[in-house]
């Protein structure tokens, strides 16, 4: 599908949704969004402004030159925008992220975008654009406003993630006996695997945002207000590298946890072991075949070696608990 936003004569944008049959392109073209382009649609535009776009495999390589790169007329960006996949109900559990490559191309001041996923971004950005058209004088502003507004929904869902490790670390704390430590260890797993892909997403729209504030077609308003932006950015850098320090403290207190629970049954097991050891031991002995045994011919033998071993038990389990070992 092909979304073109155009300039009308008295500073308005409209949108309209271009087919192949019409042929003719409107004039005073701001910005062409391809969602779920077709070949058919890329190789129109490509023949219709001269523009080469990026194949499936260069958008998704990683080095900085296909993430990048800027000639006389053109600047092509490869960035990863998040996507979050929620399932039934609002768990975390339901909850899914994954990065999504967009590609964004300039030329003659107009705006390509191409991308395969639906965003709440761009939906953000084209409701501005038809509300606030005098903001929007080229696709360079378009394309620092959606750098903009992707940031803020960046910081959001590490304020997500954050709120959600605050969660966790108080029910590793506080509620071992509700929260296992199977799923404990799981959510744990699940927010660092969360936190690394926003941070992997921060890291390539630095670097995007980086190379632009270098390139000679951005305005100087545009600059500074992406210099902004890259600061808010560094930031949440910041915050995220230091949220994964925290949830591998958290990770570390349940580990801790898990080896006291676990040293708590070795020590009642060997408490169990030693206290055994004294009726074992005389019921060893007087198991013994010899035919000259005095005591075997009391005739309250029995209940004595009984007795003898109930307090045999019972005298190491009182030592252990006035030494405070139990």
């Amino acid at each position: 599908m092909l979304y073109i936003y155009t300039k009308t004569k008295n500073a308005l944008v409209q949108r309209m949704e271009f087919k192949l049959d019409n042929k003719i392109l409107p004039e005073n073209i701001l910005w062409i969004d391809l969602l779920y382009p077709s070949v058919d649609e890329i190789a129109y535009i490509s023949s219709q402004f001269k523009l080469k776009f990026p194949t499936k495999e260069e958008r998704e390589e990683i080095e900085l030159s296909s993430k990048y790169w800027e000639d006389n007329t053109t600047i092509t960006i490869n960035a990863y925008f998040l996507i979050r996949e929620i399932g039934a109900g609002n768990d975390r559990k339901n909850i899914k992220l994954r990065n999504e490559i967009i590609t964004f191309e300039t030329t003659k001041k107009i705006l390509f975008t191409i991308r395969y996923s639906e965003f709440s971004t761009f939906e953000e950005i084209q409701a501005r654009i038809l509300a606030s058209p005098k903001n929007f004088e080229d696709g360079y502003d378009i394309i620092d406003k959606i750098f903009e507004v992707r940031v803020e929904k960046d910081a959001d869902l590490l304020e997500w993630i954050d709120k959600d490790a605050r969660l966790l670390r108080t029910s590793v704390l506080e509620k071992k006996g509700e929260y296992g430590y199977d799923e404990m260890l799981k959510d744990i797993s699940s927010l660092q695997e969360f936190n690394m892909r926003v941070r992997d997403s921060l890291f390539d729209k630095r670097r995007a945002m980086t190379s632009l504030l270098k390139s000679d077609k951005i305005d100087k308003d545009i600059k500074q207000n992406l210099t902004i932006v890259l600061k808010d950015l560094n930031s949440l850098v910041e915050f995220s590298i230091s949220q994964l320090s925290i949830l591998d403290n958290i990770q570390t207190i349940l580990a801790s946890q898990v080896n006291i629970e676990q040293n708590k049954v070795i020590k009642l097991f060997t408490v169990a072991t030693v206290a055994m050891m004294p009726p074992t031991l005389i019921g060893t002995i007087y198991g013994m075949n010899f035919k000259f045994m005095p005591e075997l011919e009391l005739h309250y033998a029995y209940p004595i070696v009984l007795g003898i071993m109930v307090i045999s038990t019972i005298l190491p389990v009182i030592f252990f608990k006035k030494k405070g070992w139990l």
